[in-house]
């Protein structure tokens, strides 16, 4: 049985409260969960696809509330200001997002694993504690990643959706639209619905309307940011574009939310909120956008941020008075024995002096790590075209930050390849972790 259609904000409140529910009554749940990272992709992606499964399920589904989960403690969802932007457009709550802080302390014994269901959306490889508990129970992934072979073929009623794409929210759009499009009939609206929120002034097709470009203004937010607009050629694919205008069509069904679109305008504010990390401490720039693998008893760490590394490097040294890049690897080194880190790497994306969009990647590894970390560089240099690279609060001169017998392997590049994001870097990353 389908939920009556309800704004975006009272689905995401009555979805904490039913897992609540769920987990002191042990109830069945299925949850719909973005990767460790929690990044806008993850955050778009699980809300979609659960909002608007919950409203036209399909006819063998697990449960008839499909529960979106952001995979982080609540108190890291201020490491990402792009959240309360997006909030703003979507007129929803931080406060009424699903994080890890709403399951039981012990999820074995409170919200067990025959009672529970996840969706994954934007992995297609349940990492951590929850994919020791919950691995076995994936029912269903929408992603565009590398497909790690973890999923079940047959994921029936659910999708089994793993392509190339530049933001997994597209691929949620055109996985789900015919049942988007018709949970906006109106049959799927209780009688007064609208009215029951405070809107009596408003008929049901109206609000109906509105609440389609809330969640379309969500959706595009993601995708946008993923592929800056649509004009980052190497990651568009025709999933994107197609979702755009899917979701800009939506938009302009709202008269009042037509009249002040402005889809560059949007664009630049959630992009600038995301690229606002002036403020945040070392540790947490690292943290804010992280992702970890195990690979061969190694664990390998990712950090993606949205600063050059020298930014970095100051934030470091802002914490010390001691020499900047003794401090700068001392740090990297204390966040990764937090982690019990073998291989840790930064990927920064920034603007060059002369304008250009430019990566760069920095790795260190453990003495344990060393073969890997000597691996990557011999295999993946060609395919990333990666070129030795220095930073002026690390070292004068450049190359001089080389891979070393003794102590921590470091290395600096710049990676010529800028199509290449995380998702191409950390396959290659892991697979030389398992050469022997």
């Amino acid at each position: 049985m389908a939920f009556p259609r309800t704004s975006l904000r009272a689905f995401l409140s009555l979805a904490k409260k039913s897992l609540s529910t769920a987990i002191e009554s042990s109830r069945a749940v299925t949850i719909v969960v973005g990767n460790e990272s929690a990044d806008l992709d993850s955050l778009t992606a699980s809300i979609l696809y659960a909002y608007i499964r919950s409203s036209a399920p399909p006819q063998k589904a697990f449960t008839p509330l499909y529960i979106p989960l952001l995979n982080i403690p609540a108190k890291d969802i201020s490491l990402r200001p792009e959240f309360k932007a997006v909030s703003h457009h979507a007129n929803i709550e931080i406060a009424h997002l699903v994080t890890l802080d709403d399951l039981p302390k012990d999820s074995e014994s409170e919200l067990r694993s025959e009672n529970t269901r996840m969706i994954l959306v934007d992995h297609n490889n349940l990492q951590g504690e929850l994919g020791k508990l919950y691995g076995s129970r994936v029912l269903g992934v929408v992603d565009h990643h590398e497909d790690e072979g973890t999923v079940i073929s047959d994921t029936e009623p659910e999708p089994r959706v793993i392509e190339k794409c530049g933001s997994c929210t597209s691929l949620v759009v055109r996985t789900l639209k015919s049942a988007w499009d018709a949970s906006s009939d109106g049959s799927s609206l209780s009688s007064g619905g609208a009215h029951a929120q405070g809107d009596s002034v408003m008929n049901d097709a109206y609000m109906i309307r509105t609440w389609d470009a809330q969640l379309a203004k969500m959706a595009l937010a993601s995708i946008l940011v993923d592929t800056a607009n649509l004009t980052a050629e190497s990651k568009v694919e025709k999933a994107d574009t197609e979702a755009v205008k899917y979701l800009e069509a939506k938009i302009n069904l709202s008269p009042q939310d037509a009249k002040h679109w402005d889809r560059s305008k949007f664009y630049n504010e959630i992009n600038t909120a995301k690229r606002n990390i002036d403020d945040l401490n070392f540790q947490d720039i690292l943290r804010k956008d992280y992702k970890q693998w195990t690979e061969n008893n190694m664990k390998l760490g990712i950090a993606s941020v949205v600063k050059p590394l020298d930014f970095i490097v100051e934030k470091a040294s802002r914490q010390t008075s001691g020499d900047k890049e003794d401090e700068f690897v001392t740090a990297i080194g204390d966040f990764m024995a937090d982690r019990d880190l073998t291989v840790f790497a930064i990927m920064t994306t920034s603007t060059s002096p002369s304008g250009k969009f430019q990566r760069e990647l920095y790795i260190q590894a453990l003495s344990t790590g060393h073969a890997a970390a000597s691996a990557f560089a011999e295999h993946a240099g060609q395919e990333l075209r990666l070129e030795d690279h220095s930073v002026a609060a690390l070292s004068e001169t450049p190359g001089a930050m080389q891979p070393s017998s003794e102590g921590p392997w470091r290395k600096i590049w710049l990676q010529k390849d800028v199509s290449k994001s995380r998702k191409h870097v950390a396959p290659l990353l892991r697979k030389a972790m398992t050469i022997k």
